[in-house]
């Protein structure tokens, strides 16, 4: 019995950092056995949530939850991409229907509505995370959305992506510049 109260908090602190979600890959890395997970399932306070995807119930809800989950669902290498970013940080009144998700490797999974999965992948250089959560950069993210976003509405965004810290200087004037704006 001790065994499983140790696994089920090594499980939760890793829940933890996100937004209530652990992976059957999150068990494998602590030396969990992933059957673990489905026993704590069947014992309750764990919800299965997808393929080796489940939530601890007692873990508060956030607004970023369902950016973690979409990720998460796609895999390990797996980032969000374009107008998801923008929705992350409230930029440019992006409310995207589904969220965007880009992963080099090829999804074999069926997956949810709110999900689009793209098969891509950028250089590190223009991927980072923000609140925990695996995104491209807001700069190529405002980028990205050049053709289906009105430029003016990115080059607001950009400009309150730069107050909040989340360019800097020089990717501002490069986003600028792309965008057909004069800095």
């Amino acid at each position: 019995m001790a065994l499983t109260s140790t696994y089920r908090r090594q499980l939760r602190e890793r829940a933890l950092d996100q937004y209530g979600y652990v992976t059957t890959q999150d068990a494998k890395e602590l030396g969990v056995p992933p059957v673990e997970l489905r026993k704590l399932h069947q014992r309750g306070g764990l919800e299965h949530v997808g393929h080796g995807l489940y939530r601890f119930d007692d873990i508060p809800h956030t607004g970023h939850d369902q950016f973690m989950e979409a990720v998460l669902r796609v895999g390990p290498d797996a980032f969000l991409v374009g107008d998801a970013v923008l929705a992350l940080h409230n930029l440019a009144l992006a409310n995207p229907r589904r969220i965007r998700v880009a992963s080099p490797h090829r999804e074999r999974h069926r997956l949810p509505e709110f999900l689009e999965v793209e098969r891509r992948d950028i250089p590190p250089t223009e991927r980072t995370y923000y609140e925990g959560i695996p995104s491209m950069t807001v700069g190529r993210a405002l980028l990205d959305c050049r053709g289906f976003m009105m430029d003016e509405r990115l080059i607001e965004a950009t400009h309150e992506a730069a107050k909040a810290g989340l360019l800097r200087r020089g990717e501002v004037q490069h986003v600028l510049e792309a965008l057909g704006e004069t800095v």
